[in-house]
C-alpha cells in the first residue's frame, strides 16, 4: 500500500503522542487491580496491622472481594451481604454507597483504557499496511517520552506531598466528603493510607518504566 500523506503523518502523530500517556497509566492502573498488588502490598516491611483486629489473612480474603466487587458485574448486594463472625455487616452504608462510587469510576477508567488500546492497535495495524510501522513506532517512543515526564512530576509531588494528593484526587473524582471514614471502618482498615501512597508510587513507578521502555523502543528505530 501507498505511504500516508504528510497530513495524515502529522495528524498520527499527535495522535500517537496525545493518546500514549493516558493509555500507559491506565495500563498500569489495570494491573494494580489485580490480586498480586494486594499479596505483595500487605507484605511489605512496616505495612501497619490493624488495630481492630484484622489478620493478614482477613485483610486478603475481604480486600480481594472487594476487588472482586470492582471488576465484576454484581451489585452492592456483593459486598453488602458480606458479615462478620457475630453476624454483622462488614460495610456500613456510607462505605457501600462510596464503593459504588468507585465501582463506577473504576469501570469507566477500564472502559476509556480498552478504547485506547485498541486504537492503538488500529493506527499500528493502520502504520503497518502503510509501510510506516517505523514512524509509528518512533511516535510511541515520543509518547513514551512525554508520558516520562508526566509521571517523574507526579512521582516528584508524589514525594513532598503525598495527603495534598490523596486529597485533591479524591475531591476530583467523589463528591464532598463521601470518600471520608473512621478509622475503625472496614474500608480504612483494610486500605489504609499507606496502600494507597504505595499504589500511587507504583503506578508512577510502573508508568515510568513503561515510558522508558517506549523511549528505547523509538530510539532504536532508523530515521530514514
Amino acid at each position: 500500500m501507498k505511504r500516508l500523506p504528510g497530513w495524515a503523518l502529522r495528524g498520527l502523530h499527535v495522535l500517537v503522542a496525545a493518546v500514549t500517556p493516558v493509555a500507559l497509566l491506565l495500563t498500569t492502573v489495570r494491573l494494580l487491580l489485580t490480586p498480586v498488588f494486594v499479596q505483595v502490598e500487605y507484605r511489605t516491611p512496616g505495612f501497619p496491622e490493624d488495630t481492630y483486629g484484622f489478620t493478614r489473612e482477613d485483610r486478603l480474603l475481604w480486600a480481594s472481594l472487594a476487588l472482586d466487587y470492582l471488576l465484576n458485574d454484581e451489585g452492592i448486594e456483593f459486598l453488602g451481604d458480606l458479615r462478620f463472625e457475630d453476624g454483622e455487616p462488614l460495610y456500613n452504608e456510607r462505605e457501600l454507597m462510596h464503593m459504588v462510587d468507585v465501582k463506577v469510576l473504576v469501570q469507566a477508567l477500564l472502559k476509556v483504557w480498552l478504547g485506547l488500546a485498541l486504537s492503538l492497535g488500529a493506527l499500528g495495524v493502520w502504520a503497518w499496511r502503510t509501510d510506516s510501522l517505523t514512524l509509528f513506532v518512533r511516535m510511541l517512543g515520543r509518547g513514551g517520552v512525554l508520558t516520562g515526564v508526566v509521571a517523574a512530576l507526579l512521582l516528584g509531588y508524589l514525594a513532598v506531598n503525598f495527603n495534598q494528593l490523596f486529597i485533591d484526587f479524591h475531591s476530583l473524582f467523589f463528591e464532598g466528603d463521601s470518600w471520608l471514614f473512621l478509622y475503625s471502618d472496614t474500608l480504612i482498615r483494610l486500605f489504609p493510607v499507606r496502600f494507597w501512597r504505595d499504589a500511587f508510587l507504583a503506578v508512577g513507578g510502573l508508568t515510568l518504566g513503561g515510558a522508558a521502555g517506549l523511549w528505547w523502543l523509538g530510539k532504536r528505530q532508523p530515521t530514514t
